[in-house]
């Protein structure tokens, strides 16, 4: 056995093959079952010509075909890719190209889109439809597919080196696949209330002995979170549980029917209407252990509302990027408002100056959160950005997050918001995730993006994109006055744009090409 995701699947399956692994809907796989059928998928990927080392993208909606996709791939050692459900032709086009995909399964409901960017792609070769029957010419049901293959194993040994890849970001540009081994992955992603593995065969033994124990993301799986949340729970021998889509609503309905213990959102942006529906609602939460929140900022006061109406729950808030795996989590008190605090889960955690050193705890100078140890590989097909977020100091290979931080004389790391999205004003950097945490504690502003827009005296000044609340909209002077009392004056929005809905991702993330064209235009 290796540190493979597949063999360890497979050995975990074998060892509790009745406990159930999956329920979505109506859905619901015991470990068993869902170890068939992923061998059913991956049997017809491999008459289909997939050959080892080649990438599958998935372009689906959380369900138990997603996980049987992730798990087929690793089985006949070719790349799980995720694609973005919401990306339109021209970011289709690249996903498909830039990752070398040679098949794909997609949702029917996105068959215009995918029949229109599929003969630009043309190493594409097989398309799998899931939730109906395909009209693009040579493209297969999915029920046919599986259907029709064999159940049993069968596959060639695989190793800890096999690749697994996640594409990310997209706010700033295009997104970028991020290359790991499994052995990396399983162990940068691991579970840090767990002892770490000292040889596969503990992971199913961990399993083996795990309780009855029922773990929820709520995130997409085409988000590396959802995904790294799937393999913890199934590593901990849980069953997991999906919703199709977000909606707040659904969430709550099913973690009272599936008596759902530990749940995961991406910030706010799910945070928060989860928090207004458990609030109008009438839910039964009693089973609810564990709230985490990783991925997307979680603003104090939203998390203090999440607490509120969970007394009975811990909350959660966990730092880490797709890059770096899991890393930290915030320690008491920490929020962006007063300042975000982490304390490392490995000691392979530190910032790193200027000249890539590691900062002196209580010294006050600035850095980047770093991490060495079990990392990303680097970027697939982008040596020079890999070069650059990847140096090599002193023989020793680190990750730079791009996270500004320094460390505490206690050792904590005090984060101050991503280096790539600060606003230089005037000389003075402002980090838009503390300007957004302050802004989304007034009880008018129901969401808020902070972003920089040129000025020719400052060079950029603060502008902040406003999704007001159910209260109707309030005004600059009283979100200036707001801002006044809880932030340095050159920190304080000099714009407010207002719109009916924040555009985000999927998983939460804050579109900031988008908020700095809307807040432009708010000015013109």
């Amino acid at each position: 056995m290796e540190y493979n995701h597949a063999d360890l699947f497979e050995g975990v399956a074998d060892a509790i093959g009745e406990r159930v692994a999956l329920v979505c809907g109506d859905e619901r796989l015991t470990y068993a079952e869902l170890d068939e059928l992923a061998n059913r998928l991956a049997h017809h990927l491999e008459d289909a010509g997939v050959r080892p080392g080649q990438h599958i993208a998935v372009q689906l909606y959380n369900g138990v075909e997603y996980a049987a996709a992730l798990l087929a791939a690793l089985k006949i050692r070719a790349v799980p890719i995720n694609v973005n459900y919401r990306y339109v032709e021209n970011e289709l086009l690249y996903v498909y190209r830039d990752s070398d995909s040679v098949a794909l399964l997609y949702d029917v409901e996105f068959e215009d889109r995918v029949a229109a960017t599929v003969p630009e792609a043309p190493a594409l070769k097989h398309l799998i439809a899931v939730g109906g029957r395909p009209s693009i010419p040579g493209a297969v049901a999915y029920e046919d597919a599986v259907r029709e293959a064999d159940g049993t194993r069968g596959f060639p040994p695989r190793s800890a080196d096999d690749l697994y890849i996640i594409y990310t970001g997209g706010t700033t540009g295009m997104p970028k696949g991020v290359m790991w081994t499994t052995e990396n992955l399983l162990l940068g992603f691991w579970n840090p209330s767990l002892p770490r593995p000292s040889r596969p065969e503990d992971v199913v033994e961990n399993a083996r002995n795990g309780g009855p124990l029922v773990m929820m993301p709520v995130a997409p799986l085409m988000h590396g979170a959802a995904q790294m949340a799937t393999w913890i729970a199934w590593f901990m021998g849980a069953t997991l549980v999906y919703t199709r889509r977000f909606d707040a609503a659904e969430v709550w309905r099913t973690i009272e029917r599936e008596k759902v213990n530990s749940l995961t959102v991406t910030g706010d942006a799910m945070a928060i209407p989860m928090a207004d529906e458990l609030a109008r609602g009438d839910y039964d939460t009693s089973s609810l252990l564990v709230f985490v929140s990783t991925g997307a900022i979680f603003s104090g006061t939203v998390r203090d509302r999440i607490q509120e109406l969970l007394p009975n729950t811990m909350v959660l808030d966990r730092f880490g990027s797709t890059e770096s795996g899991s890393t930290a989590e915030a320690v008491a008190g920490s929020t962006p408002e007063k300042g975000l605090r982490f304390a490392p889960d490995v000691e392979d955690v530190t910032v790193l100056d200027d000249a890539l050193q590691p900062v002196k705890p209580g010294s006050g100078v600035i850095g980047q959160v770093a991490r060495t140890g079990h990392i990303a590989m680097g970027y697939y097909n982008d040596p020079e950005k890999t070069a650059k977020t990847f140096p090599v100091v002193d023989g020793r290979r680190w990750l730079l997050t791009g996270d500004i931080a320094t460390v505490e004389e206690d050792g904590s790391i005090a984060v101050y918001g991503r280096g790539s999205q600060a606003i230089n004003t005037g000389g003075e950097k402002v980090f838009p995730e503390e300007v957004e945490a302050v802004l989304k504690g007034h009880p008018a502003v129901y969401d808020a993006v902070v972003t920089g827009i040129p000025d020719e005296r400052w060079g950029n000044r603060v502008a902040a994109v406003i999704q007001p609340s159910g209260g109707g909209r309030p005004s600059p002077e009283d979100l200036d006055a707001h801002c006044r009392r809880r932030l340095s004056g050159y920190k304080v929005p000099r714009v407010y744009a207002f719109v009916d809905e924040m555009k985000r991702s999927p998983a939460g993330k804050a579109d900031y090409r988008w908020a700095k064209q809307v807040a432009q235009e708010a000015e013109e």
